[in-house]
């Protein structure tokens, strides 16, 4: 018995809405653990979107911004009420998320996103496909869902994130202010006190070209009572050269394992100035960021 038109205008009406969950349901488990897992951390959020090209002063709004927006986004699409908020809301960010990588291709090509946390995504062909296939399934969320309302309770869903960001961020930032280093490292071969003086450590991967220009700008300064300690995060065997090639004067240490678990930071080049063992500033040497000013500010440097 074939369908009249009422009921097969119902059924293509239900299709859709099933269609149209599935695609939000999707969405929203990426949103969510992109946007909670920045929000947990928000000063290695900080260091990836400077490695991403963010400038320095901006790195932790965009930061914040990035992971309360992707994190409101996922409740949105969670809701049915407020699912085609959520769906456009997140077109939205896909769009400008790969116009802004579009931008910056050439510069950005083969490095990692950080978009999830435990997934590699690099920057190539296959980012901008596997983005545009989400954009689709935000735009099919957008047009087949029912129409959004109750913008009141959605925005109080909001409030609700930015506080909770906010706390994470003071308690972090509490907790970082809090930061010891370890007693004592090994440094060429010999014991070494982190808690008595001026140390510089400077985290980098012998391979990493932004970490060697960064060696070579600390190999200029003129340093007023620090020492200066290099940390090879991989590739151990090739520090002595990298020392050599890049003229900065520094003892070497491998217990690369040992400090990350007080220093917390994504990718090198990182480095941290402790005074007395207490954190006084840390450097990403992301583009804006002057540390031979911030150094010299402290009055580590002539």
């Amino acid at each position: 018995m074939s369908q009249g038109p009422a009921e097969a205008a119902r059924s293509l009406e239900d299709w859709r809405s099933w269609v149209a969950a599935a695609c939000s349901l999707l969405l929203a488990l990426l949103f969510l653990v992109a946007g909670l897992w920045k929000l947990s951390d928000p000063f290695a959020t900080e260091a990836r979107m400077t490695q991403a090209l963010i400038p320095k002063p901006l790195a932790m709004p965009v930061a914040l911004l990035a992971g309360i927006g992707e994190t409101w986004i996922g409740v949105l699409l969670l809701v049915p009420r407020w699912r085609r908020w959520g769906a456009w809301l997140a077109a939205a960010a896909l769009v400008v998320f790969m116009a802004y990588f579009g931008i910056f291709y050439n510069q950005l090509r083969g490095a990692d996103c950080s978009c999830f946390p435990w997934l590699k995504r690099v920057v190539g062909v296959e980012f901008f496909v596997s983005d545009a296939l989400m954009l689709a399934a935000a735009l099919l969320g957008a047009a087949w869902s029912a129409r959004s309302t109750h913008w009141k309770q959605a925005s109080m869903a909001l409030g609700v994130i930015i506080v909770m960001a906010l706390a994470v961020y003071g308690a972090t930032l509490t907790q970082r202010g809090g930061v010891q280093a370890p007693e004592q490292i090994v440094v060429d071969g010999k014991p070494f006190a982190l808690r008595e003086g001026r140390v510089l450590l400077f985290f980098f991967d012998p391979e990493c070209s932004h970490c060697f220009q960064s060696a070579k700008e600390l190999a200029t300064l003129d340093w007023n009572g620090a020492r200066v300690v290099v940390v090879p995060t991989v590739n151990p065997q090739w520090a002595t050269a990298f020392l050599r090639d890049t003229g900065l004067r520094a003892g070497v240490s491998f217990d690369v394992m040992k400090l990350r678990q007080t220093f917390r930071f994504t990718d090198p080049p990182y480095a941290v100035a402790l005074e007395d063992g207490r954190v006084r500033k840390e450097f990403t040497f992301a583009g804006g960021e002057d540390a031979p000013a911030a150094l010299r500010q402290l009055g580590w440097i002539r």
